[in-house]
C-alpha cells in the first residue's frame, strides 16, 4: 500500500509526531501482529493531548495499512504492515527472504562469487602495500595510541582537497570533507542526518541495494526513477521535485550499480540546475570513478554545484584497499556539522592508522600507477565474462567501466530456484529484486567479473550457464 505523503495530510505536528511515535513503537516489535494498541481516551491522557489528535494518528495508520480496526473493541496491528519487524516483513529484506539480501548472500562461502562488486585481492600490490604500513609506523610512531578527530585526519583531508581540485574542479576546504569508514556508513550518516519518517525521497531503479535499507529504516517514502544507458527522463525528474518535493535524490552516475550505465554530462548539469530550483539535495555516490576502461567519465555532479545542493561520497575501499575501508564526504558547512554531530554519537572517527596507510599509499606515484594496470586487468575480466556470455541470448548494456554486468535471463526462469540451485552450486549472484525500490519480481541479475581470477571467471561463468539452462522452460 502506497503510504501518504506528509503534504497530503493534516498540518497538525503534535499529530505527527504522535503517529511517529506509534509507528516506531510498531516497527520495534513491541506491538505484533493482531496486537491491541492503547484506546484513544488512554493514550491520550497518557500523553496529555486530545483525542481528537491520537484519533487522526491512528487513521493516517490505518489508512498506510499499519492497523486494522475492530468495531467497538479498537485499533490492533495489522500483519501485513511494512513497518513491522521480522523475516518476511521488514523492508530491508526481499522477496527471497534472507537468502537475497545482499548482505546475507555475501556471508555464503562458494567458489563462485558473482555476487562480490569487490577487486580480486590478488590484483592489488600487496607486497607495495606493506611496505607503507612499515613506513606509516616510522613516521607515526604512536600512531596506535591515537584516535583521529571524527571528522577525520587533517593531513588525508587537506590531501583529499588537492586531489579534488586538479582531477575533478572540487574547490572544498579541508573543513568540508569527513572522512568515513566506507560509502555504506556515509549513506547511512546522510540519512540519519537528514530523512525523517515519511520524508518523499527519491531512488534510482534499480540502485545500490544497501542504499534501499538505509532509507528505508529511516521510514522514508521511496519514490523511483528509471535509469537507462542514455542516463534519465529529465522530464520525470523533473516532475517528482515539482509535484512531490522530495527531500533528497541518492543517485550513482558514474558505472552505476548495479547497470554499469553513466549519466553523461549534460544531464548532469540539468540535474543540478532542477535539484537547485526545487530545493531537493543531490546524493552523489561515487564508488569506481578511477574504474574506466576508456575515456575517463564526465565530471561529478558536485563540480557543478555552486549553491550547495549536492553532497557528494566518494569510497576508495573496493578497489584501493578493502580493508581499510576509506571514503570521504564533500558537502557544505551547513551539512558538514550536522554530519559530524550524528558521527561523534557511534564512534571517535574512522581508524587513524587505515586513514595514515592510505594517505601515503594512494597518492604515491607507484600506486597512481598500478590504477593504469588495474584498469587493463579489470576490463580483460569483462570481456571474458561478456564472451563466456556471448550466445546465450540474454541481454545487457556492456559498461565503460566498474565492476558489474546487470543481466536480463529468460522470463521464464524462477529466479528463487535459480538462487537455490546456484547457492548448492557454490555459486553466488545479486537477484535484481533486491536492487529495485518496489522489490518488485524481475528477471535481471548483477554479475560481477571484479573478485575472480580469469580461470575462475570461465569456469563459473560455464556452470551458471548450465544451471540457469536447466531451469528454462520454452
Amino acid at each position: 500500500m502506497e503510504r501518504e505523503n506528509r503534504s497530503n495530510v493534516h498540518n497538525d505536528k503534535l499529530f505527527e509526531q504522535i503517529y511517529d511515535y506509534l509507528l516506531e513503537r510498531i516497527r520495534r516489535g513491541e506491538w505484533k501482529a493482531h496486537d491491541k494498541l492503547p484506546s484513544i481516551r488512554s493514550l491520550a491522557a497518557d500523553l496529555r493531548v486530545h483525542r481528537l489528535t491520537v484519533f487522526k494518528a491512528y487513521q493516517l495508520l490505518k489508512r498506510n495499512g499499519d492497523v486494522y480496526v475492530k468495531d467497538k473493541s479498537g485499533y490492533y496491528v495489522h500483519p501485513g504492515s511494512q513497518s513491522m519487524l521480522g523475516p518476511l516483513n521488514d523492508p530491508i529484506v526481499s522477496a527471497y527472504v534472507h537468502e537475497s539480501h545482499l548482505s546475507e548472500i555475501h556471508q555464503v562461502q562458494a567458489d563462485y562469487q558473482f555476487s562480490k562488486a569487490l577487486l580480486d585481492p590478488n590484483l592489488l600490490p600487496n607486497l607495495y602495500l606493506s611496505e607503507y604500513v612499515k613506513k606509516v609506523f616510522d613516521l607515526y610512531p604512536k600512531v596506535l595510541g591515537t584516535y583521529s578527530t571524527v571528522q577525520g585526519d587533517q593531513e588525508l583531508r587537506e590531501a583529499l582537497c588537492g586531489y579534488f581540485t586538479k582531477g575533478f574542479h572540487f574547490f572544498v576546504s579541508p573543513e568540508e570533507l569527513l572522512i568515513t569508514s566506507g560509502s555504506q556508513e556515509a549513506i547511512d550518516l546522510v540519512a540519519r542526518v537528514l530523512v525523517r519518517p515519511r520524508d518523499a525521497i527519491m531512488l534510482e531503479r534499480p540502485t545500490y541495494s544497501p542504499a534501499i535499507d538505509v532509507f528505508s529504516r529511516q521510514g522514508a517514502e521511496i519514490i523511483p526513477v528509471d535509469i537507462y544507458p542514455s542516463g534519465y527522463d529529465l522530464e520525470q525528474v523533473e516532475r517528482i521535485m515539482q509535484t512531490s518535493r522530495p527531500r533528497l535524490f541518492y543517485l550513482n552516475p558514474t558505472f552505476h550499480n548495479p547497470t554499469g550505465f553513466t549519466v553523461p554530462a549534460e544531464q548532469r548539469k540539468k540535474l543540478v540546475e532542477l535539484a537547485e530550483t526545487y530545493k531537493c539535495l543531490l546524493i552523489e555516490d561515487d564508488p569506481g570513478r578511477d574504474i574506466y576502461f576508456g575515456d575517463e567519465p564526465p565530471l561529478p555532479l558536485f563540480s557543478f554545484d555552486t549553491a550547495g545542493y549536492v553532497i557528494y561520497l566518494r569510497s576508495f575501499s573496493k578497489y584501493i584497499a578493502p580493508g581499510l575501508s576509506i571514503a570521504a564526504v564533500a558537502c557544505r558547512p551547513s551539512f558538514m556539522n550536522y554530519l559530524i554531530r550524528t558521527k561523534s554519537l557511534s564512534d571517535s572517527g574512522a581508524p587513524l592508522l587505515n586513514q595514515k596507510i592510505f594517505l601515503h599509499y594512494f597518492f604515491s606515484e607507484r600506486m597512481q600507477q598500478h590504477l593504469a594496470k588495474l584498469r587493463i586487468a579489470l576490463a580483460v575480466r569483462k570481456d571474458i565474462m561478456e564472451e563466456e556470455l556471448s550466445g546465450t541470448g540474454w541481454q545487457w548494456t556492456s559498461p565503460a567501466g566498474g565492476f558489474n554486468l546487470w543481466v536480463e535471463l529468460p522470463a521464464s526462469v524462477p529466479m528463487d530456484r535459480l538462487l537455490s540451485r546456484c547457492m548448492e552450486q557454490s555459486l553466488t549472484f545479486v537477484p535484481g529484486t533486491i536492487c529495485d525500490p518496489l522489490r518488485e519480481s524481475t528477471s535481471r541479475v548483477r554479475m560481477s567479473y571484479s573478485y575472480l581470477n580469469e580461470t575462475e571467471l570461465r569456469a563459473g561463468l560455464r556452470r551458471f550457464k548450465e544451471v540457469v539452462f536447466s531451469l528454462t522452460t520454452f
